[in-house]
């Protein structure tokens, strides 16, 4: 008897960049080879989305008017972006200033965060912060194909690095981490120096596309988030995976090979 797909797990993700002379970089973390899921792969941080992120308590502590479902990945987002890069993407609840102490903030409230002893809300409640889920842009929504035996619901986000911050890998789910322009990354994996799964290569073939942060933001907010699922094709050349091209990404397909 065929087995009914997997059910996909609700996730959020953060493509989180700066600017720099030479173009823009995206902020990137090598997955640890022991995990389940993308071991030893170079990913954007992320996570699935916990019961707690849809909580009424965490949607008093967060930016922006969204639906509870939308609010909950965002969150998810920040969360993720918090434990897994030691970026901080909060307000101050009171005054909705970035927190000129983020570094502090970082040092003393990550590894609780992440390591699940200390609750995010509470983190939020006890430095006065706010999720800053308004500073998320809605970029990418891929699901994991059917035949798959793990399956997640992605939503990717891009948000601008806040001054004065940098990221740093956890150590534990991901190995090690860089700045990379997303030119360079799509280089280095098509030339097998890097591994890059086939969604985060065609994320990052969009995200070439623009020159400077604000571009990447603006292009982000005016072009439609088409939900994307690969199949397996056959072509003269042999088996690819592939999207629909009406999902806009320069890179639609990838040999299985690659």
């Amino acid at each position: 008897m065929e087995r009914s797909p997997a059910i996909p797990k609700p996730a959020a993700s953060v493509l989180i960049l700066r600017d720099r002379p030479d173009g823009i970089e995206v902020f990137m973390v090598l997955r640890s080879p022991e995990l389940d899921f993308s071991s030893g792969a170079l990913v954007f941080p992320g996570g699935k989305v916990d019961p707690e992120d849809a909580e009424p308590a965490l949607a008093a502590r967060a930016t922006g008017r969204f639906g509870e479902r939308a609010r909950a990945h965002r969150i998810a987002a920040v969360r993720e972006a918090f434990e897994e890069t030691g970026v901080l993407l909060a307000r101050r609840a009171g005054s909705m200033q970035p927190p000129e102490d983020a570094g502090r903030i970082v040092a003393r409230w990550r590894a609780g965060v992440h390591g699940g002893s200390v609750p995010f809300r509470d983190f939020l409640e006890a430095e006065d912060l706010a999720a800053d889920t308004a500073a998320l842009c809605h970029c990418a929504h891929w699901i994991t194909p059917e035949h798959s035996a793990r399956r997640f619901d992605v939503h990717f986000y891009l948000a601008a690095l806040p001054p004065g911050q940098d990221g740093s890998h956890d150590g534990s789910e991901s190995v090690d981490s860089l700045w990379i322009r997303p030119g360079t990354a799509l280089r280095d994996a098509a030339e097998g120096n890097r591994p890059i799964m086939f969604p985060t290569r065609a994320i990052l073939s969009r995200l070439a596309r623009s020159g400077t942060v604000a571009d990447a933001l603006r292009r982000a907010e005016a072009e439609p988030v088409e939900t994307v699922m690969t199949r397996i094709a056959a072509t003269p050349a042999g088996r690819v995976l592939q999207i629909p091209r009406s999902a806009g990404y320069p890179m639609s397909e990838l040999a299985l090979d690659s």
